[in-house]
């Protein structure tokens, strides 16, 4: 028998019963959380960084809403997020991935949940969330925003709020999405539309607000507004 057919007969079945085990924890935490936004960024950001500020802002805000923050659970902006809703008392969910490197626990996530995958992960980011921010970050925030992007697009989730924070970071981006991708006849005329770009933490949350408005709380959501 080839070697790899026998690593596969040994290793992969076993590898099945671990994933769902990831799942199950995970699932039986997050469904404990309510809703929830979800804050992308990089794990680099420096805590006198004016995104890291705006992180912190942002999350504290939610917070007074009624709505949780998840984050990757590393530094960066996901410790800025997690910070701001776990000064405001409210549930800071931290999911953090094993990595070699960089990526490290932050201390501000009050419900930390930790991932050996990154595809059960991103699940939770996904199915827990009312509404995503991305901050500026790299190649992890761009694979998180064309992932989610694409589920919205294709219409496999419904339309969360995708908000792009940091209107300088994503105007090269979004220029391109414009002259090459739609131009180009790549994605629908509308499909630019699926995305909000801002440099305002009250915006970012009022999007996020008046999409709640629009589809209704979940059940047992305060949303602290009128």
């Amino acid at each position: 028998m080839h070697e790899r057919e026998t690593e596969f007969i040994k290793e992969d079945p076993w590898r099945v019963f671990r994933i769902m085990s990831e799942f199950v924890s995970a699932f039986e935490t997050m469904a404990q959380v309510g809703s929830a936004v979800t804050v992308f960024g990089s794990a680099r950001t420096k805590p006198q960084d004016h995104y890291y500020k705006t992180a912190v802002a942002l999350s504290r805000q939610l917070a007074q809403h009624g709505l949780a923050t998840i984050t990757g659970g590393g530094p960066g902006i996901m410790a800025a997020a997690n910070q701001g809703a776990a000064q405001a008392k409210a549930k800071s969910v931290g999911l953090n991935i094993e990595l070699p490197f960089e990526q490290q626990p932050n201390r501000y996530a009050n419900v930390p949940i930790d991932f050996h995958y990154f595809f059960s992960r991103k699940v939770c980011f996904v199915k827990y969330s009312v509404g995503f921010v991305f901050m500026p970050g790299g190649y992890g925030t761009l694979d998180e925003f064309f992932e989610l992007l694409t589920l919205v697009q294709t219409q496999r989730i419904p339309r969360y709020p995708l908000i792009l924070f940091g209107k300088k970071y994503w105007s090269g981006l979004r220029r391109w999405m414009d002259r090459t991708l739609e131009a180009g006849g790549f994605i629908s005329p509308g499909d630019r539309d699926l995305v909000t770009v801002t440099e305002e933490v009250p915006h970012a949350v009022e999007i996020i607000l008046d999409h709640l408005r629009r589809i209704g709380p979940p059940p047992g959501l305060s949303m602290g507004v009128g």
